[in-house]
């Protein structure tokens, strides 16, 4: 399972946060993404090292880049506008919880407990919070923008919710953590209801909607797995073991969730804008022109919270 684990961290540390960033649109986000980098590689090499010293300062420069980037993250809930508020509270979640990853990361590299959970639980709550956390409140928030109605919004506040209920469970018990996988489900089976029924059909390539396709189809089985597993914790009834869920749950999660959804949305964000219509010779009778369809804007000027999404919101509503 060991082996398995490390790989799905490495491909949050070093393809799922980054291209995350970018889907943000956020300028504020640009340099630490730029130099993210220089904090996941060591992070990453940590993992194939023995614990001890050297594996710990490497996560510990992996927990430094995490820090900066949940600084950013009260800057951005002050600036919020209203109309905006429940996408930039997904937002703030993607951002907070990579440091809750590092902090585990650290603590397991060193080979210590930390709030007296072992070191195999800490090496899970590193991918966890890289997929459950990052991943889909990012997602989430994405959604929203687009499906800005009750359930839109219903996702983009229920994913942090249980993100935050889940990690609470690790404190209180098995019956809040229950409580979290719950909450967490239905967040992310609205997300990729959601992503089905109204933004699948915005992709322009086949591409594009396959993997808006495979992501959403993904997050049906996988989290059946989660309320599986939290159930069978508190309630003592069978449920998968841990090494079943990282290759079921978590690898699922971490390839058809989380990167299949942020390739989707990148090669959403990089369409081409249409040009504009050929304007009549002069000589010719001027005829009525359908007008063109808007084009999804790839970065944000004028509001930094997450992407400006309101072209295509349009097309999908």
């Amino acid at each position: 399972m060991s082996v398995l684990v490390d790989l799905i961290v490495m491909l949050g540390m070093l393809v799922v946060v980054p291209a995350g960033l970018r889907l943000t649109g956020a300028p504020e986000l640009d340099r630490i993404r730029r130099l993210w980098p220089l904090f996941a590689v060591p992070g990453a090499v940590a993992l194939w090292l023995p614990r001890g010293g050297p594996a710990t300062v490497l996560a510990g420069c992996y927990a430094l880049g995490a820090l900066l980037l949940a600084l950013h993250a009260p800057f951005r809930a002050v600036r919020a506008s209203a109309a905006h508020r429940t996408a930039e509270i997904a937002l703030f979640t993607a951002l907070v919880t990579p440091s809750v990853a590092a902090t585990a990361l650290v603590a397991e590299r060193s080979g210590h407990a930390l709030f007296g959970f072992g070191l195999g639980i800490l090496a899970l709550t590193v991918p966890h919070f890289h997929f459950a956390g990052f991943a889909a409140a990012l997602i989430a928030g994405l959604v929203c923008r687009v499906a800005d109605g009750p359930a839109g919004t219903f996702a983009a506040s229920s994913v942090p919710a249980g993100t935050l209920l889940v990690l609470i469970g690790y404190f209180i018990g098995d019956w809040a953590e229950l409580a979290g996988a719950v909450v967490l489900t239905a967040g992310m089976w609205t997300v990729a209801l959601l992503t089905w029924r109204t933004i699948r059909g915005s992709g322009r390539d086949r591409i594009t909607r396959m993997l808006f396709a495979v992501s959403s189809a993904v997050l049906v089985a996988t989290m059946v797995l989660a309320l599986s597993w939290a159930l069978g914790e508190a309630t003592g009834l069978p449920h998968p073991t841990l090494t079943w869920m990282a290759a079921t749950h978590g690898l699922g999660n971490a390839l058809g969730f989380a990167l299949c959804s942020v390739l989707a949305w990148r090669r959403l964000q990089d369409r081409p804008e249409q040009a504009p219509p050929e304007q009549p010779p002069p000589d010719c009778p001027r005829t009525e022109r359908p007008p063109a369809a808007p084009a999804l804007t790839t970065s944000v000027r004028t509001d930094p919270s997450l992407t400006d999404l309101t072209d295509l919101k349009g097309r999908t509503s």
